[in-house]
């Protein structure tokens, strides 16, 4: 069985350490691995139960904590390597918090592409804090909204309600697909964060396809059953052209099967695609999200369409 991962990341001072620290002393996060790029940084002190090196602790609630000080991928291999040889307690899970200017792409792109780590591993949610008083900060906070299933609101103690509500009407304009939830001091339901959003991306309203600065989301929607092999074809060749523009894909396709495909990928980084076993109703149209720069729906249906038609 592989073990779940959860990326937890947010621009500077957006409130990701608070929040990491207070999901640490929740129940419902013991037995985690944790992996932060420096220890220091996460308010644990009073927490530590006992050091096992110089980059691992462990605390009370039974998580692994250890700094990342090199290749991502040789510490997510270290940690099964010890967990098996019993140096660590076993986990169920690992959280990955990254730097405030990280961008998610290279490191979903880690998890998904390295030649061991898929056998092991599963990337279930990218978790995203925004800043409630400061809101979105710089073209790292862009792309980290893009990449989100969740993204949490925080200090919305002391952000005024209607610059709440004009936040989160942004938030969902560049990232329909995802969930938004509010957050003071962290303090947030552990289960919100440990599953990707289960929002059904035919809910995504249709709206206009104007010029927007920055990232955008269109959304595209089929009614009739789709070619898997023609629109793998198309995914790749779009995101080798436009890689660097796309941001994120997420959608249900109709191939003919009883239940929809769910698709997923994060620039370059394209998840396994996941059969679903049913429709949740008895709507059976394609809907597929795009996010990016300059998108233009309808040039983008078009296109999947022609590559849909050489297939039929």
């Amino acid at each position: 069985m592989k073990t779940p991962v959860i990326l937890v990341t947010g621009f500077l001072g957006s409130g990701k350490t608070t929040l990491l620290s207070r999901l640490l002393e929740l129940p419902e996060l013991g037995e985690t691995a944790v992996i932060v790029n420096e220890l220091g940084e996460v308010g644990i002190d009073h927490h530590l139960l006992r050091r096992v090196d110089e980059r691992t602790v462990l605390l009370s609630s039974g998580c692994v904590c250890c700094a990342l000080r090199g290749d991502l991928s040789d510490e997510l291999r270290d940690l099964l390597d010890r967990r098996d040889a019993g140096e660590i307690p076993r986990f169920r899970r690992v959280v990955i918090e990254t730097t405030g200017v990280a961008l998610p792409a290279p490191i979903v792109q880690t998890l998904l592409a390295d030649p061991l780590l898929p056998h092991h591993y599963s990337l279930d949610a990218v978790v995203v804090t925004v800043d409630g008083v400061h809101g979105l900060r710089g073209p790292e906070a862009l792309q980290q909204v893009a990449a989100a299933d969740t993204l949490v609101i925080t200090k919305s103690d002391i952000a005024e309600r209607e610059e709440l509500d004009a936040l989160e009407a942004e938030l969902a304009r560049l990232n329909p697909a995802a969930r938004t939830v509010r957050a003071s001091f962290g303090d947030i339901e552990a289960e919100l964060l440990l599953s990707g959003s289960h929002r059904d991306v035919r809910e995504v309203p249709l709206g206009p396809n104007g010029h927007v600065h920055g990232p955008q989301a269109v959304v595209l929607t089929l009614d009739r059953a789709i070619d898997w092999t023609a629109f793998g074809i198309w995914l790749t060749m779009l995101l080798h052209a436009r890689g660097g523009e796309i941001l994120r894909i997420k959608g249900l396709l109709d191939v003919g099967g009883e239940g929809p495909l769910l698709v997923n990928c994060v620039q370059h980084a394209v998840y396994p695609p996941v059969h679903l076993d049913a429709w949740p109703d008895e709507d059976r149209r394609s809907r597929l999200v795009v996010i990016g720069h300059d998108v233009d729906r309808d040039a983008l249906e078009r296109s999947l369409l022609a590559f849909d038609g050489v297939a039929v």
